[in-house]
């Protein structure tokens, strides 16, 4: 399902000078369509992927994973200029799925570990303010609690800051990861081994299917191969659809695997 179906930037005055219309990307910028389930943006550091995809996000208002609400905060700034100047094509609007940068995730997992202590202090003052009280009342002073901490356990068992970084990383993927949703990651693969990778993909083959959309920015060849994506190239501008197979990024992990003391020999 392609909810979100293309983005074109407003035709009125910028200030090319100032960031982020001084990106080239960004700055030839027309229509932008969203052809395939799932769209990568690819390119080098500095073309402007994450920096699209963040203005995407504000622009959709979608929930964002890991910092504040989208809305108010402040790291994306920066875009939100941007965010104002897209006009946005919606084949079905969605108000369901989320936006994450990888540097994020960290803070989020110790927003849950605070707000399950929380809960836990909360139960333990509720214990003993009703000590003399009826256990009934108890009970109904101790369901709000209890509700949410039971809420947190079905969604992320005994916590993502007990596993690895890659394991919590999965772990909140399949607990958020919803049908008929849009979905902007960066760089997910920041967290992820190899391996972890293709669970990633499984996961959002498996929401395809459910009528979700990704839209991802990421440097990862084994991501950038889920089948039938479009593959968007930031080093071309205006922005262009390219091959997987023809991708920098491709090619050159590829001849390194096939020989990397032909590379190392030059360090």
């Amino acid at each position: 399902m392609i909810h979100l179906a293309s983005i074109s930037l407003k035709e009125r005055e910028m200030a090319p000078d100032r960031f982020p219309f001084n990106v080239p990307a960004v700055r030839s910028l027309g229509t932008l369509s969203f052809t395939a389930p799932v769209t990568f943006f690819v390119g080098e550091n500095g073309t402007g992927k994450s920096t699209l995809l963040e203005a995407i996000a504000c622009a959709a208002g979608v929930i964002a994973v890991g910092s504040a609400d989208v809305a108010a905060d402040t790291t994306l700034d920066s875009v939100r200029e941007l965010a104002r100047d897209l006009r946005m094509s919606w084949r079905r609007r969605t108000r369901r799925g989320f936006f994450l940068r990888a540097e994020d995730f960290f803070g989020y997992t110790r927003h849950l570990a605070t707000l399950h202590e929380g809960l836990l202090d909360d139960l333990r003052a509720v214990d003993e303010e009703y000590q003399s009280r009826s256990s009934y009342a108890a009970s109904l002073a101790r369901t709000p609690y209890t509700r949410e901490l039971a809420d947190l356990s079905r969604y992320y068992g005994d916590g993502l800051e007990s596993c690895s970084h890659g394991e919590s990383f999965l772990m909140l993927f399949r607990s958020r990861f919803v049908p008929d949703g849009l979905y902007l990651l960066d760089e997910p693969e920041a967290a992820l081994s190899p391996l972890s990778q293709l669970g990633l993909l499984s996961l959002m083959k498996h929401m395809v299917r459910q009528n979700a959309q990704f839209i991802i920015a990421t440097h990862s060849p084994v991501i950038m191969a889920f089948p039938e994506a479009a593959i968007l190239s930031f080093d071309t501008v205006p922005i262009q659809e390219a091959v997987y197979s023809e991708l920098e990024h491709v090619k050159l992990t590829r001849d390194f695997l096939s020989n990397p003391e032909a590379f190392l020999r030059h360090l």
